[in-house]
Parts: C-alpha cells; structure tokens; sequence
C-alpha cells in the first residue's frame, strides 16, 4: 500500500494489527483471570476481598499506610467506625 495523504499504509497496518492481536490477547487473558476467581469463590474464598488484596499489593507499602490512615480518619468523621476500633486495627 503507498503513502495517502501523507500516511504510511503498510505502517498503519501493521500497527493496527498489532492493536487487534493485543486486544485478543487481553480478552484472553481477563477470561484466565474470571477463572481463577471463580475457582478461589469454589474453594471459599471471597473474590471482592482478593481482588482489593491484589489491588492494595500494587500499592507501595508507605502509601498504602497512607491511604488506609485517611480511610480511618474519613470513616470516623462519618460515624462510621468507633475510635477504639481504629486504635485496636493499628
């Protein structure tokens, strides 16, 4: 394919099947994903928890601390968690 308008055909091509191969291999690869929770859900474990512990586990250990200390703060602010409770978590 030639140039049209200044674009590069066969380039443009190839970059957009690379997208398209991409794409299938992350579909692919959320489906895997499905699985294993479903599989952890058969063997007892709560999938909402295990997916916030891999989302927390990306998260540095100082700012992880941070958020949690900010969470505590705001659920006292609302009544939502009594003092000594936060104290005890700590």
């Amino acid at each position: 394919m030639s140039d049209i308008g200044g674009v590069a055909g066969d380039q443009l091509r190839t970059i957009v099947e690379r997208i398209e191969r991409l794409e299938e291999e992350k579909k692919a690869i959320a489906e895997d994903i499905k699985e294993v929770y479903a599989e952890a859900k058969a063997n007892g474990f709560d999938a909402k928890i295990l997916r916030k512990v891999v989302s927390l586990r990306k998260v540095e250990v100082n700012e992880r601390q941070e958020q949690e200390a900010m969470l505590d703060l705001y659920m006292q602010a609302l009544g939502m968690v009594s003092p000594s409770f936060s104290e005890a978590s700590e």
